[in-house]
């Protein structure tokens, strides 16, 4: 049964966690979903490409769900669509043109783009689905295209922030429209769901036009070839390059086939003042001298198949890093990235480049596209709403916000710290978490982009931490005695030195163990018992726990 006094509002994600931002909104039997984002995996997930949030809640109201809204086109938005979409009765997508842009992208490389309907929707546009009318409301962030949600609906209105940040002096020109934020707090809100990524951040987060002082010292003052890393979708980043470039007398190739995508769509529509003659194929550089060349390349997170990280270890054939080159990393480390970018910059280093990265210095080579606590309190003073829930964020930004809420004393009546899967219900009086649904995280295998289960995840791990111990026995059919003495291959476990004395102990214990099966005719049944027994004699002498893989063959 639905009722019609609250509304449920149900994160799967972002809450608790960086990335994998979902949120499910419930009222009158309808449903409507916000973002379907993924996470990238750390190392600590080994063949695991993205990480996306467990659905089996909405497949079970699948039915009822009438709308995919997306704030922006970040991954952490739009990633999951792929594997989340065509569960879901493939509803509507509704987003702004480049972020529908980067959505028809994502889902022609699964071939998903023919069933899809991608309704494009401009910032100040209202559109009604069932009894959600919502306003779609223009924010800065690094990204075009970005928006804030006001949704109204019987109980009262509801706004999602998206992410955002408040620069007043934009490179577009189109600052967070702060007129229409501020008539819906003069009109009244039943809630406000805010980002709180940068919420530890004092102050305000810098504006993009900051940047621009910076890339310009630094290419100005490269002796040699400078290479760019940033996401391929920070349109405004990267047209600062082509400004430079253009200015500074040196030529642009681009590398990578994201970024070169990326790019090829935002200029067919029209995001893009590129001087003819300016862009280059990576091949053409050797043709100029160093001096004359910036390359825009993928992999500012590490990535190992990505440009920057190839370059670092001169595997891209088409341009190597030289003595003297210049490598700036525009963009912010994603958390669970640390290690990958700590070793790609040595490297850099190592092959002689002076490399550039955010590291807190003035003016810097990269600012965030999110809030900071100044603007957080800025966009709760002009909403001051009824209700309030920190978003988008590891709990201790969660928690950072909440706070900022409280001792600003706007909120009306409740601060309400969740986590993803917790069921909110939210009605004129109250706001409650009454429940938690099934939530979690789906894992999507590197390569044939199937889910992946944990038990194989940590099968991967053991391998990689402990190695792996195969043993093979070799049983005669008539017989049921052995044929051969057991076989064991230890591979990444110990070392070879010590491979042969405990190479001799796991097969006498294997013999003896098959002797006490001797009355079993259940080969899968003696391979557990093998192989749980040989798992304890091994910690017990190495204090490792390698995968074990006990095969019993008849013959």
């Amino acid at each position: 049964m639905h009722s019609k006094e609250f509304i449920e509002l149900i994160p799967l994600g972002g809450l608790g966690e960086f990335g994998m931002n979902m949120m499910v909104l419930r009222y009158g039997g309808h449903t409507i979903i916000i973002d379907s984002g993924l996470m990238f995996p750390d190392e600590r997930l080994p063949g695991v490409e993205v990480i996306v949030p467990d659905i089996s809640f909405l497949e079970e109201l699948a039915s009822e769900i009438e709308a995919f809204v997306l704030t922006h086109g970040h991954e952490d938005h739009i990633g999951g669509l792929p594997f989340i979409f065509p569960k879901l009765n493939q509803v509507p997508i509704y987003g702004t043109q480049y972020t529908l842009a980067l959505v028809s992208a994502k889902l022609a490389e699964h071939n998903l783009l023919d069933e899809a309907q991608l309704v494009e929707v401009q910032a100040g546009q209202v559109v009604q689905i069932k009894d959600f009318k919502i306003e779609f409301i223009h924010v800065t962030h690094s990204i075009v295209g970005a928006v804030m949600l006001a949704i109204s609906t019987p109980v009262g209105v509801v706004i999602h922030s998206g992410d955002f940040k408040i620069d007043l002096s934009p490179l577009d020109n189109l600052v967070t429209d702060l007129p229409k934020i501020s008539e819906y707090g003069r009109k009244g809100v039943l809630a406000l769901l805010s980002d709180s990524t940068n919420a530890e951040r004092s102050g305000h987060t810098l504006s993009e036009k900051t940047v621009i002082q910076k890339l310009e010292q630094l290419v100005k003052d490269a002796s040699g070839k400078v290479v760019i890393s940033c996401f391929s979708s920070s349109i405004h980043r990267i047209q600062t390059v082509f400004d430079l470039a253009f200015k500074h007398g040196r030529k642009v190739a681009v590398g990578g086939r994201r970024m070169i995508a990326t790019i090829k769509m935002a200029y067919d529509l029209g995001y893009f003042d590129i001087p003819d003659g300016l862009l280059i194929s990576p091949e053409d550089v050797k043709r100029l001298s160093p001096d004359q060349v910036i390359l825009i390349a993928t992999g500012s997170q590490g990535e190992p198949r990505a440009v920057l990280p190839q370059m670092s270890f001169s595997n891209y054939k088409k341009m190597t890093i030289e003595q003297g080159d210049t490598v700036i990393i525009s963009a912010r480390i994603i958390p669970g990235n640390e290690k990958p970018v700590s070793r790609m910059i040595n490297d850099l280093y190592r092959r002689g480049a002076v490399v550039h990265y955010e590291d807190g210095s003035l003016p810097p080579v990269h600012v965030s596209g999110h809030a900071s606590a100044e603007e957080l309190k800025l966009l709760l003073n002009l909403i001051r709403p009824k209700f309030f829930i920190p978003i988008h964020g590891e709990y201790s930004q969660l928690y950072c916000h909440a706070e900022i809420a409280k001792n600003l004393g706007v909120v009306e009546e409740k601060v309400l710290v969740a986590k993803s899967g917790d069921n909110i219900q939210l009605s004129q009086e109250n706001i409650q978490i009454t429940g938690e649904v099934q939530s979690g995280r789906i894992l999507i295998d590197s390569g044939s982009r199937n889910k992946v289960e944990e038990s194989l995840v940590k099968d991967r791990q053991y391998i990689s931490q402990d190695g792996i111990v195969l043993l093979i026995v070799t049983i005669n059919g008539k017989t049921k005695k052995m044929h051969t003495q057991p076989q064991i291959v230890m591979r990444g476990f110990i070392s070879a030195s010590g491979d042969e004395s405990l190479t001799r102990d796991c097969q006498s214990r294997v013999i003896e163990m098959l002797a006490d099966c001797e009355e079993e005719t259940d080969w899968t049944l003696i391979e557990k018992k093998i192989g749980k027994d040989l798992k304890r004699f091994l910690f017990k002498q190495t204090s490792k726990r390698p995968l074990i893989l006990p095969v019993i063959m008849e013959i």
